[in-house]
């Protein structure tokens, strides 16, 4: 079972639609840390959801996946998957991910309150504080 998590703590997962590889182009993606972006050709329009897989929380590959997706222009739900730790939250969201979807196990390693003081991501952004712009 996994839990997801949002800016307001935890929640069952509401998508009902299932993942597909990316090669089909369904509504929803599921791509992993070596997915190169400019293969997906033009399904990103297709796509109501991604979730990019985390193997391990020592791979960031994710996280710079999720920044590319937006700034190539995707719009869609980003959904960050696997293996994310509570401390890596802030991240996450400021990356471009709209959630992240955490199995029972972490969950209850790293239960809510862990999350929820991770989620007002906007206040430890050093790079605002020092009045930089993000692209």
């Amino acid at each position: 079972m996994s839990v997801l998590v949002t800016d307001t703590g935890f929640g069952p997962d509401d998508w009902t639609g299932g993942f597909s590889a990316p090669e089909t182009g369904g509504a929803a993606l599921d791509i992993g840390p070596e997915t190169d972006l400019s293969a997906l050709g033009g399904r990103l329009d297709r796509a109501r959801i991604i979730r990019i897989r985390f193997a391990s929380f020592a791979d960031g590959r994710g996280f710079s996946i999720a920044r590319e997706l937006r700034l190539l222009g995707y719009a869609g739900r980003l959904r960050a998957s696997g293996h994310v730790l509570a401390d890596q939250y802030a991240m996450a969201r400021r990356s471009g991910f709209d959630e992240v979807e955490i199995d029972a196990n972490l969950a209850a390693r790293q239960p809510e309150d862990q999350w929820l003081a991770r989620s007002d991501w906007r206040a430890n952004d050093y790079q605002a504080r020092l009045g930089r712009r993000h692209a």
